[in-house]
C-alpha cells in the first residue's frame, strides 16, 4: 500500500530545473526517502495516511525529525510516528547513530593529533572516512560533547532507585606524554518505573575512596534516594564510599567476584568441592535454606582448611545480603554479572580506538554508548515488575523496622579511609 505524494513530481522536477537549483539531488533525494518511509509506515497501520479503512490498525501521530548524512549533504528525514508502538526504518537509518559518531570523532581526533598514525589511518578508512578538517572534528566533538554531558549531569527523578550496581573500567588514556591508567566509574540503578538506567560516569586516576566518594556524591546531588541494596565487588574505597553517601542502604559482594577471591585462597586440589558447595548456597530455594546450605559449608571446610571458613565467614553478611528480598530478584542482585552485557558493549567500542588521546575522549565515546544503552533500556520491557518492585521496597523497609531502624554495619576503618584519601 503507497501513500499519496505529497506534491506532483513533475512539478517539483520542472520547477527545480528551471531554477537551476544546486540543491536539486538533495531535495529529490529526500522526497524519496520520505515518501517511502511515509509508504511503509501506511503498510503498517493498514490503510493510507488520511484514508478511513476498515482495515486500519493503527494511525500515524505526527514525525519526528532526524538528520540523515548523505554523499549529496544532510538530509531531513521526517521519520513517521505512530499512535500505537512505534516505527524506525533500520533499512535507512542506525539506532546507535550517536555512539558511531562519537567513535568517529574520537578516531578523527586521535589521529590529528598524531596518535597510533598508521593504525588510525586505518581506522579511518574502515569508517568511510576519506577526508576530515580539524573544524569538522570540532563541531562534530562540541555538538557531542554538549549531549553527553547533559546526560552525565542530569537529574534523577525517576526514583527511588531500590537496586544499584556499581563498577569500574580500566582504559588506556595518554597524559603527559605518557600512557596512563583511567578508571571510568559508573553506575546502573533499576527506578521506581522497574527500567535499568545509567545513572552516572565519572573518570578518576585510581579507583581509590577519594574516586568512589565523589562519585557517589554527585549522584546523591542530582538526586539519587530510596536505595536499598547496592551490589558491587569488594574495593574498600568503593564499599566505604556507599556507607558515607548511602546511609541504610545493605551492601551486596558480587558472588562471581567473591568466588574469584575465594579460589585465590584455596589449595587448587580442594578448589572443586569447596566451589561445589558453594554454588550449593545459591541453589536453595528461600532465604532460611540458604543460609542453613552456608552452614554446611562452613562445617565441611573448617577442619581442612581454616582459612577458607575464616574467610567465608566474615564474608557472610556481604555475600548473602540478597536474601533479604524476595527469591524472584536474587538472580537480578547478586552478582554484578547483569551489567557485564553493557560493559562488554563499552569494550567493543573502546577497543577500537585502544588509546585514548585524552579524557574528554574517553567520556565523549563511552558516556555516548551509556546514553544509547539508557534509551534502549527505557523503550523495552521492565527489568523488574511494579509488583514485586513493590514487595521489595516493604521487605526492605520492614527489615529496617525490625533492627530499630539503624543502617547496615560499615567497615569505620574503610569509611575513615574514603573520607581523608
Amino acid at each position: 500500500m503507497t501513500a499519496g505524494p505529497m506534491m506532483d513530481p513533475a512539478r517539483f522536477l520542472d520547477e527545480q530545473l528551471a531554477q537551476a537549483s544546486p540543491d536539486l539531488l538533495r531535495e529529490l533525494m529526500s522526497m524519496f526517502v520520505n515518501a517511502l518511509m511515509s509508504a511503509e509506515a501506511d503498510a503498517v497501520c493498514g490503510a493510507a495516511y488520511g484514508t478511513s479503512s476498515p482495515e486500519r490498525v493503527n494511525a500515524r501521530n505526527g514525525y519526528r525529525h532526524r538528520d540523515f548524512d548523505t554523499r549529496l549533504g544532510t538530509i531531513d528525514a521526517a521519520i513517521p510516528k505512530l499512535r500505537s508502538g512505534s516505527y524506525f526504518p533500520d533499512w535507512l537509518l542506525e539506532r546507535r547513530r550517536r555512539a558511531e559518531r562519537a567513535l568517529t570523532t574520537v578516531v578523527a581526533t586521535a589521529y590529528l593529533l598524531g596518535v597510533s598514525t598508521r593504525r588510525m589511518e586505518k581506522l579511518v578508512e574502515t569508517l568511510g572516512i576519506t577526508r576530515l578538517s580539524k573544524s569538522q572534528v570540532s563541531e562534530m566533538a562540541k555538538d557531542l560533547d554538549a549531549q553527553v554531558e547533559a546526560f552525565r549531569t542530569r537529574r534523577l527523578d525517576a526514583g527511588p532507585y531500590t537496586f544499584v550496581a556499581a563498577d569500574a573500567l580500566v582504559m588506556k588514556v595518554r597524559e603527559d606524554g605518557r600512557v596512563a591508567n583511567v578508571h571510568a566509574m559508573l553506575a546502573v540503578g533499576v527506578n521506581a518505573d522497574g527500567h535499568r538506567e545509567i545513572l552516572g560516569l565519572q573518570t578518576s586516576s585510581a579507583e581509590d575512596g577519594a574516586g568512589w566518594l565523589g562519585f557517589f556524591r554527585d549522584l546523591t546531588a542530582r538526586g539519587l534516594t530510596g536505595v536499598r541494596l547496592v551490589t558491587s565487588d569488594a574495593h574498600a574505597g568503593l564499599v566505604a564510599a556507599i556507607g558515607v553517601t548511602l546511609p541504610g542502604a545493605s551492601w551486596q559482594r558480587c558472588r562471581t567476584h567473591y568466588a574469584a577471591n575465594l579460589m585465590a585462597l584455596t589449595p587448587k586440589t580442594s578448589w572443586p568441592w569447596v566451589k561445589t558447595l558453594l554454588h550449593s548456597v545459591y541453589d536453595q530455594p528461600d532465604a532460611d535454606s540458604v543460609h542453613a546450605q552456608f552452614d554446611r559449608l562452613l562445617d565441611a571446610v573448617e577442619q581442612k582448611l581454616p582459612k577458607v571458613a575464616a574467610h567465608l565467614d566474615a564474608a557472610r553478611a556481604d555475600v548473602l545480603a540478597f536474601t533479604t528480598f524476595p527469591k524472584e530478584v536474587w538472580r537480578q542482585v547478586w552478582s554484578n554479572n547483569p551489567q557485564e552485557r553493557l560493559n562488554r558493549e563499552i569494550r567493543r567500542r573502546t577497543d577500537v580506538v585502544g588509546i585514548f588521546p585524552d579524557r574528554d575522549s574517553l567520556i565523549r565515546l563511552v558516556g555516548a554508548v551509556l546514553a544509547e544503552q539508557d534509551d534502549e533500556w527505557t523503550e523495552g520491557r521492565r527489568y523488574l515488575g511494579l509488583d514485586l518492585l513493590g514487595r521489595c521496597r516493604l521487605i526492605a523497609m520492614a527489615g529496617g523496622a525490625e533492627t530499630n531502624g539503624t543502617a547496615p554495619e560499615v567497615n569505620s576503618d574503610l569509611t575513615m579511609q574514603a573520607l581523608t584519601a
